[in-house]
């Protein structure tokens, strides 16, 4: 399995759209565009418990396009927009839209055993389009994460596991975060790709009024279906596990493929 290819199913595009470990072959470019969407009912109290009643809706329109500049460095960018409806606490009900843009690039640094590569970004979000909002306030983040992945195969199939870890500077008032995130996947058959991801951050540093400190972890499991050489197509549902201060969130994934 080519290079380029394991970079191409590692872009499962969920709300933290973020690349694995492998980066494009020079000059080639992939385009993932999908939609996510998550409600929440609870907010997980301070202690992880499952406690407030809340409203929350999200509709998250999200674009991941890359380009290989070099066979070790490529380029990605990433527009948003969100729709959002929020009652955090009885107030009544804010329909909030925004637009966010990211962009970065990611280096390939060995290559010997498995893929080990450095990926910096910088993020301008509007509202609800950051891990979290206590306000309704657009925020300003930048991130360096340090990625492994590493292909073999099981009973005689293609798979893979991609391991990540983020550092996340973010405008005040919301704090710093660090990341945690993992993907495996498996080829069931040429065409078809399962895959398991988990997610989690939590804050790190000082934390300030309006925000308390926070932690989330979410498990994603996704279906690939290869329909053609260029096109692929993705559904997935995730869950969340455990968090604290922060919403209990579920939702779909629906994302398309192409690659030229």
């Amino acid at each position: 399995m080519t290079r380029w290819m394991l970079s191409v199913l590692l872009l499962l595009c969920a709300e933290t759209a973020e690349g694995g470990a492998w980066t494009l072959n020079r000059n080639h470019m992939a385009i993932f565009a999908g939609v996510t969407a998550s409600t929440a009912s609870r907010l997980y109290d301070n202690g992880g418990g499952s406690a407030k009643h809340i409203v929350f809706s999200k509709y998250l329109f999200q674009s991941w396009m890359e380009y290989g500049v070099l066979d070790s460095v490529t380029l990605f960018a990433v527009p948003e927009y969100v729709l959002a409806k929020s009652d955090m606490d009885g107030t009544g009900i804010a329909d909030v839209h925004s637009a966010s843009i990211e962009g970065g690039l990611r280096i390939l640094l060995l290559s010997r055993i498995g893929m080990l590569s450095v990926q910096t970004s910088y993020k301008s979000a509007g509202a609800f389009d950051m891990s979290t909002s206590a306000s309704g306030e657009a925020g300003r983040q930048f991130e360096t994460r340090l990625l492994y992945g590493r292909s073999f195969k099981v009973l005689k199939h293609n798979a893979f596991l991609d391991i990540e870890i983020a550092k996340r500077w973010i405008a005040r008032p919301r704090p710093d975060e660090i990341a945690f995130e993992g993907t495996a996947g498996y080829w069931m058959t040429r065409d078809y790709l399962l895959t398991v991801q988990s997610f989690t951050f939590m804050t790190t540093g000082p934390v300030r009024p309006p925000y308390q400190a926070y932690e989330l972890s979410k498990l994603q499991v996704s279906l690939v279906q290869k329909v053609s050489r260029r096109w692929s197509f993705q559904t997935g549902y995730f869950m969340s596990l455990f968090g604290r201060n922060i919403v209990k969130e579920t939702g779909m994934v629906a994302t398309l493929w192409y690659q030229t």
